[in-house]
């Protein structure tokens, strides 16, 4: 048994209170259970009771074993000197305060709701499972886990703000270079993401805005700093840009030494690195305030004019610089705007929004509906057990869902977990 199943039963109150009273016969009648305390000290925080009469405010900590709060320390730390019950699975010793006196212990053993353990037992059975509740996930109120995902959908933007946080930091709180850093990492996909952000970090961003009105100066400086310029080549247009990129590596004093090389390797030619980097310097040399459009946009159907995009006209017959290919317009697809939009656009924006105390969430929401569901192994499993997730907000949700809570065994802070954990 886990002790977070202590803590699901004490704060649903999902025990019998008949003749309820501690391990020395006194009697408890539980006014308020407290408030769930997820960071470090008791484990419920302004709990209400009487004991044998006596109104009693303070916190309460719960074991499996009454022993366990030495075996926690807790006598030696002064966060729990306000605990005024102990509550455990079972009792095998008195604890006292640091005047000696007893701390009240309540035991649950044989008070649990049967229904309640029944169903934590078949949660946490030790069959192999994909995720603990997948013979019941179907079971569960769409109700419950379409407000469930739009929570978790939240938190996965906090999370990621975390990292867009960093980056905020490092460039001294200029929102345009971040952008630029985040849109690099996504242009270069899984594959390629690193190399392009250490590109996109490698210089200050001023070099951009100082560039950005000549398409050939941005490519040549993207294309030059992950060094795909330094090949030797008869290919004219290769020869310009690294004449170009020679100028610039001069003039902005640019060092490429620790960027971290792009590669080819099992790519579709749609996206080499080549084309991706060729595309986002036409995204910037359309584009000269991009950050401020971007946080203006209301829909998907502003953020896809804004990648709506003409790369130079080397790039619609070729994929690299050494071969020729059919003639092809290198447009950006609504498909990877899609992907701009989640990794990039919306995280950027719910950070924005709420460093500015701008209540936006709704609209973040509304817009990552309106995109299609990822294809992912993660969602398509989930939507085998149930079908849940049509939208990208969903998707999104179930990625948290799954890292998060279900590899963990976090069930018991699971809403669907505890749904079950609920069931008759």
């Amino acid at each position: 048994m886990q002790e977070d199943f202590l803590h699901y039963i004490w704060e649903f109150q999902k025990f019998s209170k008949n003749a309820l009273q501690t391990e020395a016969g006194e009697k408890v009648e539980i006014i308020h259970q407290g408030t769930h305390n997820l960071n470090s000290g008791p484990d419920f925080f302004n709990t209400q009771i009487r004991i044998d009469g006596q109104l009693w405010v303070g916190n309460v900590e719960i074991h499996l074993q009454s022993g366990d709060w030495y075996i926690h320390h807790h006598e030696t730390d002064a966060a729990y000197d306000n605990v005024i019950l102990h509550v455990v699975w079972e009792y095998n010793t008195d604890i006292y305060r640091k005047d000696n006196t007893i701390i009240p212990t309540l035991v649950l053993k044989s008070r649990i709701d049967l229904s309640a353990l029944v169903n934590y037992k078949k949660l946490f059975s030790t069959n192999k499972k994909w995720i603990n509740c997948e013979e019941d996930f179907f079971e569960v109120d769409n109700f419950i886990i379409q407000n469930w995902l739009e929570r978790l959908y939240v938190e996965r933007l906090e999370s990621k703000s975390e990292h867009i946080e960093k980056l905020l930091l490092n460039s001294k709180n200029d929102w345009e270079a971040v952008l630029f850093q985040l849109l690099a990492k996504n242009f270069g996909l899984k594959v390629n993401s690193d190399s392009f952000l250490s590109m996109a970090t490698s210089f200050d961003f001023s070099v951009v805005r100082k560039i950005c009105h000549e398409h050939e100066d941005l490519e040549s400086l993207f294309l030059g700093q992950v060094g795909l310029l330094e090949d030797i080549s008869e290919e004219k247009y290769h020869q310009n840009l690294k004449a170009r990129y020679s100028y610039l590596k001069i003039k902005f004093k640019l060092n490429n030494s620790n960027t971290i090389p792009v590669q080819f390797f099992r790519l579709r030619p749609v996206n080499f690195p080549t084309i991706r980097l060729a595309q986002l310097a036409a995204v910037y040399a359309k584009e000269h305030q991009l950050f401020s459009k971007v946080i203006k946009a209301r829909n998907k159907k502003e953020i896809e004019k804004l990648f709506q995009i003409t790369t130079l006209p080397f790039w619609d017959t070729h994929y690299n610089f050494k071969s020729i290919s059919a003639n092809r317009n290198k447009k950006i697809s609504k498909a990877f705007v899609d992907l701009l939009i989640i990794n990039t656009i919306s995280p950027l924006q719910f950070l924005y929004f709420k460093k500015n105390g701008i209540e936006k969430t709704e609209g973040i929401l509304e817009l990552m509906a309106s995109l299609p569901k990822e294809e992912n192994q993660i969602v398509n499993t989930f939507n085998k057990l149930k079908f849940v997730a049509s939208n990208a907000m969903q998707s999104q949700a179930l990625i948290e869902l799954k890292n998060k809570y279900c590899n963990p065994n976090k069930c018991l802070q699971c809403a669907v977990g505890n749904s079950l954990l609920q069931k008759k």
